[in-house]
């Protein structure tokens, strides 16, 4: 597979001064002057990661694709092809624009405009936050990951998973199509949600530490309307997080303690429990599809899903140890001993 990372999201929003704020303030992330109304920002030692095009309010304008050399990027553009996806290979200006030594611009099946590059620069100075935080998880897993609300989610998987090589990391198909990516450890990097509509959802950052998150929840509480959904964890990828409404209509997930994943033995799979173990009230729904989801939560805790966390001992508590062969079934005079 020639991808590696999401490497870089383009929106379009006319919103600029209030991404800017937001992007600085809440999410930690450096702006990077670009003038007239453009806005960039840094989260690492790559020159950009996020841009905001002030000309329009389009929403999301392209999701760049990390690309390890010019030679992978040779190849992914005569597959495409091959697949009767035009493939244009960008011109140095908007090489320059991007800073990264090629790409290549074409667009899925949807319309939604994707761009592949390699070599990214690097800053010359060390990365500054807006806020205090302790830095982004990026590196090899990419800048997070970008979830899209697509009208029907089996047309666009062809093109997903077999041209651009993207991996299946689960899915669930009801009450509609859902299907998560990884090109890389990051459990996904990619996911689109069959919602019958044609939108981003959301895009996600990680950050270093959960006091960054906490911290920021605390910030995002104290701009009315800010947050989205309250803090919880997820039960696919395991992390914790909220999100929080943009200038442009859809969310970013902020999130700590994501799950990293062996890719060369990672098994896709189906998915039956509800998105969140815990949290994420979403406070934009109506009460009734808020309920559902809440029964989900509700519906996992009673079933005691719980996510191991390997970083984590086991308490070795000699109260809890009685409390549990308490509740054990004693065995029977032919059972086996356990």
């Amino acid at each position: 597979m020639e991808i590696t990372a999401l490497g870089y999201i383009g929106i379009n929003s006319s919103q600029i001064d209030q991404w800017s704020q937001m992007a600085t303030g809440l999410l930690g992330m450096e702006q990077v002057d670009r003038g007239g109304k453009m806005r960039a920002f840094r989260m690492d030692d790559r020159k950009q990661r996020l841009i905001v095009d002030g000309s329009s309010d389009a929403g999301l304008a392209v999701m760049g694709w990390e690309v390890p050399a010019i030679a992978e990027l040779d190849q992914l553009a005569g597959r495409l092809e091959s697949h009767g996806v035009k493939a244009v290979r960008g011109s140095r200006a908007l090489a320059d624009e991007r800073h990264v030594a090629e790409l290549i611009a074409f667009t899925d099946p949807a319309g939604n405009r994707l761009e592949a590059f390699c070599k990214p620069e690097l800053a010359s100075e060390p990365f500054r936050p807006g806020r205090p935080i302790s830095g982004f998880r990026t590196g090899a897993m990419g800048m997070g990951h970008v979830v899209l609300n697509v009208e029907d989610v089996e047309p666009l998987l062809p093109f997903y998973r077999d041209v651009l090589g993207f991996h299946v990391s689960d899915f669930g198909l009801k009450p509609y199509g859902l299907y998560f990516f990884h090109v890389n450890g990051r459990h996904h990097s990619f996911a689109m949600v069959g919602s019958g509509r044609k939108a981003l959802h959301h895009f996600m950052v990680e950050l270093g530490s959960l006091d960054d998150v906490g911290q920021g929840y605390d910030l995002a509480q104290m701009d009315e309307g800010r947050i989205a959904y309250t803090l919880g964890r997820h039960t696919n990828d395991h992390m914790t997080s909220f999100y929080v409404n943009t200038p442009s209509g859809f969310f970013i997930e902020y999130g700590w303690g994501g799950r990293v994943i062996d890719p060369e033995t990672w098994q896709p799979h189906e998915t039956f429990d509800g998105p969140s173990l815990w949290g994420h009230e979403r406070l934009h729904m109506p009460e009734e599809q808020r309920k559902r989801m809440r029964d989900m939560r509700l519906d996992a805790a009673a079933r005691g899903v719980r996510v191991a966390d390997p970083r984590v001992p086991p308490l070795n508590c000699a109260w809890l140890d009685s409390v549990v062969a308490r509740e054990r079934p004693r065995p029977r005079r032919n059972d086996p001993i356990p």
